[in-house]
């Protein structure tokens, strides 16, 4: 695999889908819960769990991995060590499986990065796998720099959209439109010193 290539950043709907675990240990189960909350369909494969995985609402084969264990996987987490990861990786790959590797780049298609959530956003960043300490570190700081009421935010660009879609507004134009919009939510708050603004020092700014 091709690590030096420029990566595509995507967000996965797994509602559903089964999702192939491969590794027993802390780090394979550090990866369950955010699975589960998308609605994954979980399998976790190995010889030995621990017990992290074992009190864990997910369906477990106590065996050593085999090419057969991705049958109508849609997605892999390759959790164990380097040798099984990349058996893992060269299965995947032959069935066109897209593969996460966990510290272990070389045997992976898919990465994982540092996730912000809040109020209905998601951001992701990547290092492109080689400093995830790194992307932990900017997801903490961009979590600090968030507004506090980022949810009246999301409420009002829900109500723009289906607005733009009813007055068909070109892409273009909607950008420009919501920052007025969100500008317009501070104004309400004036009451006689200087107005803050979504473009104030003291408000995040948005990128235009």
């Amino acid at each position: 695999m091709d690590i030096d290539s420029p990566l595509f950043p995507t967000f996965l709907k797994l509602h559903g889908r089964r999702v192939v675990v491969v590794g027993g240990g802390p780090v394979a189960a550090s990866k369950l819960s955010s699975l589960h909350a998308a609605g994954a369909d979980l399998l976790v494969v190995a010889p030995q769990v621990c017990e992290a995985i074992r009190s864990a609402d997910v369906v477990v084969r106590r065996k050593f991995f085999e090419p057969a264990d991705l049958d109508g996987a849609w997605f892999v987490v390759a959790a164990a060590p380097p040798a099984v990861n990349r058996q893992v990786a060269e299965e995947a790959e032959r069935r066109k499986i897209f593969v996460n590797a966990v510290d272990d780049p070389s045997n992976a298609s898919a990465y994982l990065g540092g996730v912000v959530r809040r109020e209905g956003v998601t951001l992701a960043i990547s290092t492109d796998g080689a400093a995830p300490a790194l992307a932990g570190l900017l997801r903490e700081a961009i979590d600090y720099m968030l507004p506090g009421d980022l949810a009246r935010w999301q409420v009002r660009a829900r109500e723009l959209r289906a607005s733009w879609r009813a007055r068909q507004v070109p892409m273009e134009a909607r950008r420009p439109e919501l920052l007025e919009a969100l500008n317009a939510l501070y104004e309400a708050r004036r009451s006689g010193e200087r107005s803050s603004t979504v473009e104030d020092v003291d408000q995040p700014e948005l990128v235009k």
